[in-house]
């Protein structure tokens, strides 16, 4: 992986990891959780978080 795409797959696990605790909290609802995630894939691209969306990492 190159830095740049281990900062692209950073900034995109750090959004959706704010996305998470707002959804947690009841903050935004699982829709737009769902549609913050497609909005940071777009605008991130990352490598191993295209392979893992939509798939919750336990």
């Amino acid at each position: 992986m190159s830095e740049k795409e281990f900062r692209a797959e950073l900034r995109y696990r750090m959004s959706l990891a704010v996305a998470r605790a707002m959804l947690e909290e009841g903050a935004i609802t699982e829709e737009e959780y769902r549609e913050i995630d497609t909005i940071l894939l777009k605008k991130h691209r990352p490598v191993l978080g295209t392979l893992l969306a939509g798939k919750p990492l336990q």
